[in-house]
Order: structure tokens, then C-alpha cells, then sequence
């Protein structure tokens, strides 16, 4: 956690302040409570004035800290974050109840909307896991919590080699054409 927390004051020398939401992916839970660290350490040092509100987000079916008891078997295709007992319980629910955040959960089918839209958009091939993060601020853009203004920080946290079979399942297959330029053409839409 000492090492992870640092990334905390990457954020804030980047940006010249501390964002105004900080978006995770919560599976052992040790990133919120490294980052919440480090921002607390940050501020403390006089470098930021506020602190973010930590938003950690954990996939529906491998959610323990938002239901509230383990998860025996956790399912999910987000591999990374598919933890029933996390290590950092007690860290991450300290970051949610000290930052004012919170700690919610999203579908599959959310964070694999996210996985391709970082893609497409973003050109970043990132694992399921760590789409979580802009799967939650999806969420939150929909239930009206962001103001304009706001500034807010998603944390991809593994690269998409870490899970190449949710990519390969997932992708629009390549239409086979034959060697001729007029068929080409007319594939390409051009």
C-alpha cells in the first residue's frame, strides 16, 4: 500500500489539484485504500487543498463490501475483481466513509459496455476488471451525481494481455473477402 499510494500523488501533480471523484475497481481492495492514503498524505504535506471522494465500484457478482457479508463463489467476467473476502475491506470502507464516495457495484454487461467503449473511443485495451472504474462513472453520470465542473480520475488498473479470451469472445470477427479490389471496395463501404 505505501508503494500504490504514490500513484495518489501522481494524480494531483497532473492535474495541479485533487480530482473531485476518484473512480476504482474494487476486487482486494487495496488501490482505493492505497490512493485514499496517499491523498490524505498528500493534503496533509499542504500540496492539495481538498480530497476526492473515492468511488470504488465492484462487479455484481463478486460484490461482498456492497452486500455486506463474503461472497462464497463469486462470478464474474471480470476476472481481476472476481474476490468473495477482500484483503482491504476495512481500508476501502474507511476511504468510501472518509472521502464522503461510496462503494457500489455494476453488471457485466456494464463493465463490458465500458471495456469496448475505452477501446473505441480511447484506443486502450485494458482488462474487464479495470473497466469497472468508467463502468461506475457511467452509473453515476446516469443517476445525476456529476455536476459540470466536476473533475473525475478512472483508474485502469491491468492491461487487456491479462485477459485475451474476454477481448477474442467478444470481438466483431473480420469478414473474409477474396483477393479482388472491386469486392475490396465494397466491404470498406467505399
Amino acid at each position: 500500500l505505501e508503494g500504490q499510494k504514490t500513484a495518489a500523488f501522481e494524480v494531483c501533480e497532473h492535474l495541479g489539484y485533487a480530482p473531485t471523484y476518484h473512480c476504482l475497481p474494487v476486487g482486494n481492495a487495496g488501490n482505493i485504500t492505497a490512493y485514499w492514503m496517499g491523498y490524505k498524505e498528500y493534503r496533509q504535506k499542504g500540496y492539495i487543498s481538498s480530497l476526492p471522494r473515492m468511488m470504488g465500484f465492484q462487479a455484481e457478482g463478486a460484490a461482498p463490501i456492497v452486500r455486506g457479508h463474503v461472497v462464497e463463489n463469486p462470478k464474474t467476467v471480470a476476472s481481476a475483481i472476481r474476490i468473495g473476502n477482500p484483503a482491504s475491506w476495512q481500508g476501502a470502507i474507511r476511504a468510501k466513509e472518509e472521502s464522503g464516495g461510496n462503494i457500489d457495484m455494476v453488471s457485466d454487461e456494464e463493465i463490458l459496455h465500458a471495456y469496448r467503449l475505452v477501446s473505441s473511443r480511447e484506443g486502450i485495451f485494458c482488462e474487464p476488471a479495470s473497466a469497472a472504474s468508467l463502468a461506475g462513472l457511467i452509473k453515476m453520470k446516469k443517476e445525476g451525481l456529476l455536476k459540470d465542473g466536476d473533475t473525475v480520475v478512472c483508474t485502469l488498473t491491468g492491461h487487456g494481455l491479462k485477459d485475451p479470451d474476454t477481448a477474442t469472445s467478444i470481438s466483431v470477427k473480420p469478414k473474409k473477402v477474396n483477393p479482388d479490389m472491386k469486392e475490396i471496395v465494397e466491404v470498406l463501404g467505399l
